[in-house]
């Protein structure tokens, strides 16, 4: 069965090129974790590619079959070692082993568009761990200003050039926000230039994402079994702090 992600498989990896500073970060928490790694989310392989470049054997679950094809068909191109990929949702898995390290990168949680849907996903996780296993994601910091800019403005986001046809593209970035729910109803406007810097093509993706407050997913994470073991702000392993715009939520079961 296929997602609205799979609309997004062949246009992933080029419209966040961009994003690459959380790579270091989960490859070093999957070399610590000393085992298999398990990724929630993996999409088109984005991170558990390089975790399984640097020689940890690492288990990539996602419900989009298109994203599993790409990262799949990536990962052979690469002759790339230690990668499973599986279908699945985080909401409800069974994989009859557990783990000393599941991650969720980018904003990934936020694909849980309800608390008992992350409830769900939570208790799923827990059940996976191994004793003194531990649950590292992240996420953003909602921004007020953000929260109340108008949806139906469409705002740029960046330019991105693909380094294997020098196809050039300008991403804009249009949200709709239902605060009482707190759900962004995000699309994604992508134009693509010629040599000239005319528009020839434009195309459009949507998703949704269920934003949180820092103090919400601490008695998230704490009501559903997990001790806090670390908050950072960046993944340079910063303290969190109020100017921080990302929370990176190290957990661990609590005994």
């Amino acid at each position: 069965m296929g997602t609205d992600f799979d609309l997004w498989a062949d246009v992933y990896d080029l419209i966040y090129s961009y994003v690459r500073k959380d790579i270091p970060f989960y490859t070093n928490q999957a070399i610590r974790a000393g085992g298999t790694v398990l990724e929630l989310g993996c999409g088109t392989g984005r991170v558990s590619i390089p975790i399984a470049e640097a020689g940890v054997k690492i288990i990539g679950m996602d419900s989009s079959p298109e994203m599993l094809r790409v990262a799949d068909s990536k990962a052979k191109k690469m002759s790339v070692q230690n990668l499973s990929l599986i279908y699945g949702d985080m909401i409800d898995f069974s994989l009859g082993q557990q783990f000393g390290l599941i991650i969720i990168p980018f904003r990934g949680f936020l694909s849980l568009l309800s608390v008992e849907e992350q409830k769900s996903a939570l208790a799923n996780i827990k059940s996976h761990l191994a004793p003194h296993g531990r649950l590292i994601f992240n996420v953003f910091v909602p921004d007020l200003e953000m929260l109340v800019q108008p949806g139906d403005t469409a705002y740029h986001l960046r330019d991105v050039s693909d380094p294997g046809t020098n196809r050039r593209f300008v991403i804009w970035h249009q949200s709709g926000y239902d605060n009482h729910n707190q759900l962004i109803h995000a699309r994604v406007i992508v134009d693509e230039l010629d040599e000239i810097g005319t528009a020839t093509n434009r195309f459009y993706r949507d998703f949704q994402l269920r934003y949180g407050h820092r103090w919400e997913y601490h008695h998230l994470l704490t009501a559903s079994g997990f001790e806090i073991m670390n908050l950072y702000g960046d993944f340079d392993l910063t303290p969190f702090e109020e100017s921080s715009s990302e929370m990176i939520w190290e957990v661990c079961v609590n005994p």
